[in-house]
């Protein structure tokens, strides 16, 4: 994590595992659109996992080319189409996670939706960073 963006844990609060309650950042702010896990050629990524995977590293391309880094991720929103999918990948989705990401957890937040924008995604994220500080 950037010096200048840390977690937020209300005394008393348990830690929370893979995300953080809050986070307090300073510096330039870059959101992105909502992203799903296709490639720059739009082609999807199969099952779940696979846009997750795919989902996770567009949004580093994104955040590394406004000129941040993962650790620079104060906020992701999940979009999920099945929250029951979602349960059931939880063991799948760490190490996948981890790969792209590494071991920096910001707030998020998870929702399911009826349905996204592009009919076969099954997840779209959205991210805050804040760069510099």
């Amino acid at each position: 994590m950037s010096n200048q963006n840390r977690a937020i844990l209300p005394e008393g609060w348990p830690v929370p595992r893979g995300y953080a309650n809050g986070m307090v950042a300073e510096g330039r702010v870059l959101v992105t659109g909502g992203l799903v896990g296709w490639d720059a050629q739009g082609a999807f990524a199969e099952g779940f996992i696979g846009q997750l995977r795919q989902t996770l590293v567009n949004i580093k391309a994104v955040v590394e080319a406004g000129g941040g880094r993962v650790e620079d991720i104060v906020r992701l929103t999940w979009y999920v189409t099945d929250i029951a999918t979602y349960r059931a990948s939880l063991k799948e989705m760490g190490p996948v996670y981890r790969e792209v990401l590494g071991r920096h957890f910001p707030a998020m937040a998870v929702v399911q939706v009826v349905a996204l924008v592009e009919q076969q995604a099954l997840i779209e994220i959205e991210a805050t960073a804040v760069i510099g500080g």
